[in-house]
């Protein structure tokens, strides 16, 4: 092997590294890298290398100045180059378009603060080759505040191009929300509500995430934290219908958000279809008029029923047999533990020292009990000045038992456009957008802790996170083969019985579980532990002789297969 220099014409020569093989009885050469891109000193030291000359080894002459993690920056800044992400986020590169790809790469491979995140990318206190990579000068954290102020004032821009991207005309969108509690007291999105993180003590922020059907974010909208799920619904459907201008479109929505109001209200007039499922209470409804009678299960877990109060929809009744022996189990866990608080605070009104006395101190104790167990409706509870009587309500409880397993999806979409399998399959595929929620809550992205005052400052990380998921949606799915992740999903939904059972995983996927190794007798990663493996690929800086080059640590078997699926170079 040699290094040749190739004149170019008008350009500057081209540096290939190239090898001489006979062919018969002639000579000739083939090329097997183009170096033109490497530094000089580099070059000159791969010649050098190549023919033959040693180099000098001690401490003196040989020394490793600089060495940064890389490989899981190639590993995302490349994914964000084969997006073409920085283009969706703006057509022209700035300041603020690096910073806003640095933030949203850095929230999966470090998620910080952006004090943290700005010293990280700084070369003296660089912790990755992120910096370097994106070839971006250092900046104090107020450039990354006022790149965050540049990228919520294009964040319709980049909805609408990520619609128009992954929407198509007649098309199917999962929606959801979630909640989450709050640093401080001064911004005005910060609320009291229904927490879903169980800190209902604290102020807490709403947000809601639109995806197609197979789960890829495409927009995300923040809430005061008081916002009712209900009341997120109306703004979804303008963005549907006004801003992506989506001909027809399938909404899919949990229960407690496609209520009787939003469809009369939201939907309907605006011609949007809609998958959602009934309440508890409506389901009772139903099997009290008799139009859902239990033998429909004797023999089958789904069946689709019609009833007047539903006029042009339909209502398909699906039962799990798992889920009801999960749900059984569970009330009566619940029921007992209840059970056990209410005996000690009846002990405490009998005692002979210090009892308990008076309706409002034995109530408040009750009331203590009933709001953390939540199965107060089940008992009859007398509270006396000095007393404490409770029986369950056998009657009821075995009422709401023989409920267990059973929802109702409701859809307007009719049976040509998609059989009753696929509608409960739509409705089931909002655990993608959950799924979404936990990667950006606590796993991987971390959208929390929220410290800032400003409404829009708010708004811009939650967008970050989103596109961050973004980004690492694409990931895994092209990492799935050395992830823990199912990649045989098209196999695993032909083996599965029935789309009113639990989701199983394929046989390959169970391999890897059970085994660890993958089908290249490889380890299995998670997507975390998979970014960490991938960050012990490092960019040394080295001078030899005054010469100064970078060298790459060489990638291992699983290392280099993961930037072989992900299709991105190490040299990026």
């Amino acid at each position: 092997m040699y290094v040749e220099s190739v004149p170019n014409r008008n350009s500057p020569p081209a540096t290939l590294l190239r090898e001489s093989f006979r062919d018969g009885g002639q000579v000739r050469k083939r090329t097997l890298a183009n170096i033109s891109d490497w530094p000089p000193a580099q070059v000159e030291s791969l010649r050098r290398v190549l023919k033959g000359e040693t180099f000098p080894t001690d401490g003196d002459n040989l020394n490793i100045i600089r060495s940064l993690p890389h490989g899981h920056v190639a590993a995302v800044v490349g994914t964000i180059r084969k997006l073409g992400l920085p283009q969706l986020l703006d057509a022209t590169r700035s300041p603020d378009r690096d910073w806003s790809v640095a933030m949203i790469a850095s929230r999966i491979l470090d998620p910080q603060s952006k004090l943290a995140t700005a010293r990280g990318l700084g070369p003296e206190t660089a912790t990755s080759s992120l910096a370097e990579t994106l070839q971006m000068e250092s900046a104090p954290a107020d450039d990354l505040y006022h790149a965050m102020d540049w990228l919520f004032a294009r964040q319709s821009r980049i909805e609408d191009r990520l619609a128009k991207r992954h929407l198509a005309g007649g098309t199917l969108v999962l929606y959801d929300v979630t909640s989450t509690y709050f640093e401080g007291r001064c911004c005005p999105l910060a609320q009291l509500g229904h927490s879903r993180d169980e800190r209902s003590g604290n102020l807490q922020i709403v947000f809601g995430l639109l995806a197609n059907a197979e789960g890829c974010p495409i927009a995300v909208e923040v809430f005061a934290g008081n916002t009712g799920d209900p009341k997120t619904v109306a703004s979804q459907v303008n963005k549907i219908r006004q801003r992506f201008k989506l001909e027809r479109v399938v909404m899919v929505g949990d229960r407690g958000m496609l209520t009787n109001a939003r469809i009369r209200e939201d939907l309907k007039p605006e011609g949007v279809d809609w998958i959602t499922a009934l309440r508890a209470p409506q389901i009772q409804a139903l099997v009290a008029a008799g139009a859902l009678q239990l033998s429909l299960f004797d023999e089958r877990d789904l069946a689709e029923i019609e009833h007047p109060d539903f006029p042009g929809e339909r209502l398909i009744a699906c039962r799990n047999p798992l889920l009801a022996a999960e749900r059984t189990r569970k009330r009566e866990e619940l029921l007992a533990a209840t059970e056990k608080e209410l005996a000690q605070i009846q002990s405490k009104t009998q005692r002979a020292k210090r009892p308990l006395r008076g309706k409002d101190a034995i109530g408040m104790a009750v009331g203590k009990v009933l709001g953390h167990y939540k199965v107060g409706k089940h008992f009859d509870i007398v509270i006396e000045d000095a007393s404490l009587r409770y029986q369950r309500k056998q009657a009821q409880i075995d009422a709401e038992a023989a409920l267990d397993g059973i929802y109702v999806i409701r859809t307007s979409v009719q049976p040509e456009v998609a059989s009753s399998e696929q509608a409960v399959f739509h409705y089931k595929s909002l655990s993608t957008v959950e799924r979404a929620f936990r990667s950006a809550k606590s796993v991987d992205l971390k959208v929390r802790p929220i410290h800032h005052y400003l409404s829009d400052r708010v708004r811009a990380p939650v967008l970050l996170c989103m596109l961050a998921y973004y980004v690492e949606w694409h990931m895994r799915r092209a990492l799935a083969p050395i992830l823990f992740d199912d990649h045989d999903r098209a196999t695993a939904r032909t083996q599965r019985q029935s789309i009113v059972a639990p989701a199983t995983r394929s046989p390959k996927a169970l391999q890897k579980v059970h085994s660890q190794r993958t089908e290249d007798d490889l380890p299995v990663h998670s997507f975390q532990t998979l970014i960490a493996d991938l960050a012990t690929i490092t960019k040394n800086t080295v001078v030899l002789n005054q010469s100064s080059m970078q060298i790459f640590t060489t990638p291992t078997s699983l290392q280099q297969r993961a930037l072989d699926l992900l299709k991105v170079p190490l040299r990026c």
